[in-house]
């Protein structure tokens, strides 16, 4: 009786694909959407440093009590240092306040209670498509989301259009921007876009918000955080959110990072007073286990070295993939330029399929995607990527 009003939502687009892929009786089908690295066995496997760390925390760890709102010290401090670098002034004058959170979404959802709470008024504004849980998560927690031109359905940067969306951004909103390996498009700022986004967004106040959540999966660990040091350098206070589960495939974990730069020691110290306040009616404390391997795998030398390796093959493998699958299209379907698809970064590729032409590729191929186009290119395989390309040449 009391629950008779509540109308039924609408499923999550990348939930609802997973059950849909898992309800499927079709003994060949294949899961392209699912934000998931597979290794060349089309597995989900553990880093052999991760075993290693796990093995070692499991024999020594003394207890499992709570660690408090921020979470693990020993992670937090190598977190920071994998984000903005070792030697970054930030760190020496402890301004970089960093909290642990569960997972990358955990960050984001802990970061929007914050502006909502403490910086009232101020809106948000996402890229033009962006991950779809971005705007839910900010729209819940009641901050006005708005959109700035990003990659349309060309599949080409129109960094033009986004300059000149962020110089109309009312004064003071936060720009969320996509450190590297950009969801769901692939499609990365260069050096010089960089460049151009912080003057625009310092020339108007803007605060700046780097989603890294795939650092590593670009060019490498450096590399690929080479935006949120830019604006590390720049002066300005500025949110970084970080996840750990692809790189560490510490999935089920749920290991992420908020980073909150302030300008001075004693504002981060009111700032992170205020992120634990959100924490404490939240989730009161973070979970011990995948944060405390991340930590022993960055605080070991060689463990580090051994999850750098196993990290770089990943890389290079989704890299091996993009490749042939341009040369498979490029060779079944010469009237139609996929070289785009090279040219992306990351797990994903917003590969420019219609719904109408992923609706059958899912119904005709058994072949799961999401309906704005984007596959996870992490998925594939030598096993299944001839018969992907060849569904893809038939649907277009």
């Amino acid at each position: 009786m009391h629950f008779d009003a509540i109308g039924r939502v609408p499923g999550d687009p990348i939930l609802g694909l997973m059950e849909a892929y898992a309800q499927d009786p079709n003994p060949r089908k294949f899961d392209l959407g699912v934000g998931v690295y597979k290794d060349a066995q089309g597995l989900t496997s553990i880093p052999q440093a991760v075993k290693l760390a796990e093995a070692r925390l499991v024999d020594r760890q003394a207890t499992k009590t709570y660690i408090g709102g921020h979470g693990e010290p020993a992670f937090g401090k190598v977190i920071n240092e994998l984000v903005l670098g070792a030697d970054s002034a930030l760190i020496a004058e402890q301004r970089a306040g960093v909290t642990q959170t569960p997972g990358g979404t955990g960050a984001l959802r802990l970061s929007a209670d914050f502006i909502a709470q403490c910086l009232p008024g101020r809106g948000v504004w996402l890229s033009n498509p962006t991950w779809p849980i971005h705007e839910t998560i900010f729209a819940t927690a009641g901050v006005k989301v708005s959109h700035y031109p990003y990659v349309g359905s060309d599949n080409r940067l129109d960094v033009e259009a986004m300059l000149a969306a962020l110089k109309e951004a009312p004064k003071g909103d936060v720009v969320l921007l996509h450190a590297c390996c950009h969801n769901p498009t692939g499609v990365d700022l260069s050096p010089a876009d960089w460049n151009n986004v912080l003057e625009v967004v310092k020339a108007k106040g803007h605060v700046p918000f780097l989603d890294m959540a795939y650092q590593g999966f670009g060019d490498g660990i450096d590399e690929d955080a080479a935006a949120v040091r830019l604006f590390a350098e720049s002066g300005l206070t500025f949110f970084v959110s970080s996840s750990f589960s692809k790189s560490f495939s510490l999935y089920g974990e749920r290991v992420g990072a908020l980073s909150i730069v302030s300008e001075s020691k004693e504002e981060s110290a009111r700032v992170l007073s205020q992120v634990k306040r959100v924490i404490r009616t939240n989730y009161s404390n973070p979970p011990t286990h995948g944060a405390s391997i991340v930590a022993a795998v960055l605080n070991s030398p060689q463990l580090r070295a051994q999850w750098e390796e196993e990290l770089a093959e990943m890389r290079l493998r989704i890299r091996g993939m993009r490749t042939q699958m341009v040369d498979l299209l490029a060779k079944n379907a010469p009237q139609r330029d996929f070289s785009f698809v090279g040219r992306q970064r990351g797990m994903f590729s917003y590969s420019g399929l219609t719904v109408e032409q992923v609706t059958r590729l899912r119904n005709e191929f058994g072949i799961y995607a999401l309906d704005t186009g984007r596959i996870c290119v992490a998925a594939l395989n030598q096993s299944n990527i001839d018969v992907v390309t060849k569904a893809i040449v038939q649907v277009i």
